[in-house]
């Protein structure tokens, strides 16, 4: 099977009505990281709670208060906004294709870490490459949770759509596929952001599920403009036609 390897967003849907259950890899090695997040939360130290969230205004935080163990939990996939998930469009796409999405997307969270697109999720704000108390999530997790995943993707082919940063938190151990977008010549760097989105949602609407299957998909306003291989790394890069 294909997985495809994602980014979080820095805006979140609120509330939801998913039950709680078990999140890939294990709850209770999120323990620690989980439980200092959420004492800082409720500590009332706004300075601490603003530099976590990474804002200036206090009324900014105030959304995000919460105790996220007993909070309303919503579907990862549907828990994210942003540019990505804007133009991935969960909401248009069929059953089929968002089931396919909930149980092949793996986003990587700066507070959860890798989960499942189905997995169930709190409301939380982690500015981007903050700590969590004296925690670095990117580390935490790595250590954590590297071999589970060389495991968990130990018969599937892997796609990673995430953005560079999230590098630090896993590194694929097998042959993987990434994508780079160029506009006239140049490298697209933030709207690849609405390009990863929309490779997704043709994925999940076309139910590919190899590497093979993918090579053959084609994308609206993208067309292949060359594909590199080095190590276990094959990158394929994508003109952009509009």
């Amino acid at each position: 099977m294909l997985k495809i390897l994602f980014s979080p967003s820095e805006g979140k849907n609120s509330g939801g009505n998913e039950i709680k259950k078990e999140l890939l890899g294990s709850n209770d090695a999120r323990d620690k990281i989980l439980t200092t997040y959420n004492d800082i939360v409720n500590s009332k130290d706004e300075d601490k709670i603003k530099k976590l969230f990474g804002f200036k205004k206090w009324s900014d935080c105030e959304p995000y208060i919460c105790d996220i163990f007993n909070s309303p939990l919503m579907c990862a996939i549907e828990r994210y906004k942003g540019v990505a998930y804007d133009y991935l469009e969960y909401n248009s796409l069929n059953e089929n294709a968002k089931e396919y999405l909930k149980k092949n997307t793996i986003i990587f969270s700066n507070l959860y870490g890798a989960i499942l697109g189905g997995d169930s999720i709190a409301n939380y704000k982690v500015k981007q490459g903050n700590s969590i108390g004296d925690i670095e999530p990117d580390r935490f997790y790595k250590d954590r949770f590297s071999y589970q995943l060389d495991l968990y993707f130990s018969n599937d082919e892997i796609l990673d759509l995430r953005a560079g940063y999230y590098d630090k938190f896993y590194k694929p151990n097998k042959p993987f596929t990434t994508l780079k977008f160029l506009k006239d010549g140049k490298v697209v760097s933030h709207w690849a952001k609405a390009y990863r989105g929309l490779v997704l949602k043709a994925i999940a609407k076309n139910n590919i599920t190899s590497i093979k299957e993918f090579m053959s998909l084609e994308i609206d306003t993208l067309s292949v403009h060359e594909i590199k291989t080095i190590k276990n790394k094959t990158e394929i890069v994508y003109n952009i036609t509009n």
